[in-house]
């Protein structure tokens, strides 16, 4: 078997040691040619840390740069097989940086701008110094003279674009000081006389102010708009797949782990997560070792309305309305819970579904650490839930039919403050609610829509380290009906393919709500 530690370099970010190191390399170099024959000149595309941007930058610096020849690392690649491959091969002067790493190289967020406007005009200056007036002061005038002069145009990339709006979140001066410098590289007629291609990416979007966006000529694609380079970040499900059946490791159990970002009706997986695991050979969360671990807690334990109630409703499985347009792309202008869940999404801790406007727990990995957090925080809510909950499932698995009823009333009754208790809805939220504690040896539950016969199936697939200890369950919920109905439909419904293995250890769980009388009722068979 190929040494699995040669199967992507976890922490190189750079195609050449990538290509030229022989390891393992998921092909997106199809998305180079799309930019090439794009509409828009000016690109903007963003996605959590270990996503792959960094490295996807590097590979059309790679392309385009006229420094370097390229051809030998896109041998046998996609791009390769396109008539117009040639025609942009190096072939462009290249701008390339990282302002994280210029961050660190200046010493202070203050020196930032500075340093990144004087390295770039010394190497201007260092090719095209004769052509360059020695008044000009700033990176867009320098490339204003060297395009009137030459005819060249430049390919502008910029990596970890919003280090200095994250990490400087307080510092007004510094960040006016930086949009002010992209604004002047990057807006109005000028800069199109000199700009082949401007490619930015960073984990938030571009800046707003107010609802107008600081770099308002770029097109962005981000965890909200995906658009066509959906794909182009990230590995999708077919790659992913394909990996798998390469190294024999269960594709099934892959995407309970690290599934959950649906963009632009794609699956998208964490290359970090999914390499790790390749590497390691280990299911467990690989999100702790990302910098952005911390923005989760400060993020949760903001005293907003309804969030709280939120985020216990995604712990079980849920998903939950989310309004995007007030979020200003910052970690600091936060009025609402909708901004905070949608700087969660940014940040890769949840996921989004476009079509409804909700807002999830993507997967295992993810969970866990929304567990992780709450837990350290002691929110009083999740540990009586869970208390609740435990109580719920060991009577579950102990077929104790009066126990789980008695336990179902009694969340139905606590939780029915945040929710309309009369409503057909509120009975699945009450019941996710209610085996909460599932997630500590259960994956995620599998929900079917509603059918217009009654509420759909729950079903807990156990993890594989408890199989042998607690049952799969699938659980239907009635309204208004006998209970006994609840389980015929079961009977009579084709079982899910996912818990076949688990048939010799599954139970049937029938839960009925009357509306008049409030009561819960429930019956338990073994299938």
């Amino acid at each position: 078997m190929e040494d699995l530690q040669r199967l992507y370099p976890i922490g190189i970010q750079t195609f050449s040691k990538i290509r030229e190191g022989n390891f393992l390399y998921v092909d997106k170099t199809e998305y180079v040619y799309r930019m090439t024959h794009s509409a828009s000149s000016y690109m903007f595309l963003s996605r959590p840390r270990r996503f792959g941007k960094s490295m996807a930058a590097n590979m059309l610096a790679a392309y385009y740069s006229k420094g370097c020849d390229s051809r030998e690392l896109f041998k046998g690649l996609q791009i390769e097989k396109n008539a117009s491959y040639e025609k942009y091969l190096n072939k462009f002067d290249v701008i390339h940086f990282d302002v994280q790493w210029c961050f660190k190289e200046a010493g202070s967020a203050e020196k930032t701008v500075s340093f990144i406007t004087q390295t770039i005009l010394a190497e201007l200056r260092a090719i095209y110094g004769a052509v360059i007036p020695e008044h000009v002061d700033k990176v867009s005038g320098a490339l204003s003279y060297i395009s009137a002069a030459t005819g060249n145009k430049f390919v502008i990339i910029i990596d970890e674009w919003d280090v200095l709006i994250r990490d400087e979140a307080t510092n007004k001066a510094v960040q006016d000081e930086y949009i002010d410098f992209l604004r002047n590289l990057f807006k109005g007629v000028e800069p199109t006389k000199f700009i082949a291609l401007a490619y930015i990416t960073g984990i938030l979007p571009i800046k707003k102010y107010k609802t107008q966006s600081a770099l308002n000529n770029f097109d962005e694609y981000t965890m909200l708009n995906p658009g066509p380079l959906a794909s182009f970040i990230g590995f999708t499900e077919e790659e992913v797949k394909g990996l798998s059946n390469k190294y024999n490791i269960d594709f099934d159990r892959i995407k309970k782990w690290y599934d959950g970002y649906y963009l632009n009706h794609q699956h998208v997986y964490n290359p970090k997560a999914v390499v790790s695991l390749f590497t390691l050979g280990v299911f467990q969360s690989y999100w702790a070792q990302t910098s952005s671990y911390e923005s989760i807690h400060s993020l949760i334990q903001m005293n907003f309305d309804g969030l709280k109630e939120a985020v216990l409703e995604m712990l079980s499985g849920n998903e939950v309305k989310m309004q995007t347009t007030s979020f200003q792309n910052d970690m600091i202008s936060f009025k609402n819970m909708d901004d905070v869940l949608t700087a969660l999404v940014h940040l890769g801790y949840l996921g989004y579904n476009q079509t409804y406007k909700t807002v999830f727990i993507p997967n295992e990995e993810i969970r866990q650490e929304f567990v992780n957090s709450v837990s350290e925080d002691k929110w009083n809510d999740l540990i009586q839930f869970e208390r609740e909950s435990d109580t719920i499932l060991v009577a579950t698995c102990q077929m104790e039919t009066e126990v789980v009823a008695q336990q179902m009333e009694k969340i139905h009754n606590t939780y029915a403050s945040n929710i309309a208790y009369h409503n057909e809805n509120s009975l699945s939220s009450v019941l996710t609610i209610a085996y909460l504690s599932t997630l500590k040896y259960y994956f995620k539950p599998i929900r079917e829509l509603p059918t217009g016969r009654g509420f759909a199936d729950f079903v807990y697939i156990p993890k594989p380290e408890y199989k042998d200890y607690y049952p799969a369950l699938l659980v239907e919920l009635k309204w208004n009906r006998n209970v006994q109905s609840a389980l015929d439909q079961i009977k009579e419904k084709v079982y899910p393919q996912s818990i076949q293995e688990y048939t010799d250890n599954l139970l049937l769980v029938g839960i009925t709500y009357d509306s008049k009388t409030k009561e819960h009722r429930c019956k338990i068979e073994k299938f």
